[in-house]
């Protein structure tokens, strides 16, 4: 099915759509008029991850077509914690914690949003902190019904597993639907996207709407998106994929779409780019080995969307540089050492890995080296005493865990 929106019609063929609220009526309304939509983002860290990356495409596909986009930031629902999809309850943050999250996090938006010209970033804080708790639940708890709120299986889940689940984040429920009719009053704001596991909350802010506001709302939430063997897409063994460039270096962060699945190439290219559906096709019918070029491809536009050309181009040159050229290239993670101190035994390569911050824990290098993930000089590593000693007269040799992490020992 084809819709008139263009809007519409570039997520539907990219595979954002999941669940839908009156999507056709959506269709008619949006293919006549610009519209106000908007996603909300948790701010429980100091950076999204590649896990928010779906939602922040698909702000850039709704400002792209000349909508108005909003990204919104949950300063005021943080402080209470979201029950969707998690298995226990949030730790509580103190506002000074969610305020640094904020400045953190807010430049990000303007990768895929245009915030000067027509989109915007807006904070519930600026109105949850003024509600009068009682008036709320006068006017809006007696529009929302426990009975629905426990058929929603973000609730149910936990429910099902006998797992707590709070007075405090019932009311976190609460708190989104208002959002949704607080944007809906004040900005004409009429459709509402985020993940599937926001699908009870999209389906209680529509309901407010149409009762409180008299007015038509629809909801939109695209697939969870995982890895070929259903493992949770943006988690590795380091942890998540952040966004921001102070937690992961860009050359890590293309190094990890570079070495995806080849099955999941076509979806991630479909959902991760902005290369045109035409081209993308192309690139997903290589096989074998000129699947590496569209991984290449994918590494770089994702990289370059979110931490720009500049660092895409250099990420790109080092990794070509390393791994095609074999040049050890002097931007990589380095330190020195004194060659007394890996004859002796004082500096090993737990020292190094360490120190190079290419892992988090001693005990992981440990592991690692056992299970043959520790190369040197493009060479395993099998040292059990965990000696540099061969290396010491060396100017300087490569580390490298994995496929992707390398860093460098200068010797000297």
């Amino acid at each position: 099915m084809n819709y008139k929106s263009e809007f519409l019609n570039e997520i539907k063929e990219r595979g954002f759509i999941y669940q839908d609220i009156e999507i056709d009526k959506l269709d008619n309304i949006i293919s006549k008029n610009k519209i106000t939509g908007y996603i909300g983002f948790d701010i429980t860290s100091d950076s999204l991850h590649v896990g928010s990356l779906i939602q922040l495409m698909l702000l850039h596909w709704l400002d792209f077509y000349g909508h108005q986009a909003i990204a919104l930031i949950g300063g005021g629902t943080t402080l209470i914690g979201d029950p969707s999809g998690k298995d226990q309850t949030r730790k509580i943050l103190n506002k000074n914690e969610i305020d640094t999250n904020i400045k953190n996090i807010e430049e990000i938006f303007g990768k895929f949003i245009n915030i000067n010209k027509n989109s915007l970033i807006k904070n519930n804080y600026d109105w949850l902190s003024d509600l009068n708790y009682i008036d709320f639940l006068r006017e809006f708890g007696s529009k929302v019904t426990l009975n629905k709120m426990l058929t929603f299986e973000s609730v149910k889940s936990r429910l099902d597993r006998e797992q707590p689940l709070t007075i405090l984040e019932f009311n976190y429920m609460l708190l989104q639907a208002y959002d949704f009719y607080y944007l809906n009053k004040n900005y004409n704001c009429i459709l509402q996207m985020g993940g599937s596991d926001q699908w009870g909350n999209i389906l209680s802010g529509v309901d407010l709407i149409r009762k409180i506001n008299r007015k038509d709302a629809f909801g939109i939430t695209s697939p969870l998106i995982t890895n070929s063997d259903g493992s949770k897409m943006g988690k590795t063994a380091d942890g998540a994929v952040w966004l921001n460039k102070m937690k992961i270096s860009s050359l890590d962060f293309y190094q990890f779409w570079r070495n995806i699945n080849d099955k999941d190439v076509s979806k991630f290219l479909h959902l991760f780019t902005r290369i045109p559906l035409n081209e993308i096709k192309k690139l997903s019918s290589l096989k074998e080995r000129e699947i590496n070029e569209a991984k290449k491809i994918l590494a770089y536009e994702v990289t370059k969307i979110v931490r720009g050309k500049e660092d895409a181009d250099e990420a790109m040159e080092i990794a070509n540089n390393i791994f095609n050229s074999n040049i050890i290239d002097e931007r990589l993670p380095n330190i020195k050492q004194d060659k007394l101190n890996l004859k002796n035994d004082s500096f090993t390569i737990l020292d190094a890995i360490e120190k190079l911050n290419l892992v988090k824990s001693r005990s992981e290098i440990k592991r690692l080296i056992k299970s043959d993930g520790v190369r040197i000089n493009d060479k395993l590593y099998k040292s059990n005493d965990l000696s540099l000693k061969e290396y010491s007269e060396l100017n300087e040799i490569k580390i490298t865990i994995g496929k992707k992490k390398i860093g460098i020992l200068k010797i000297s």
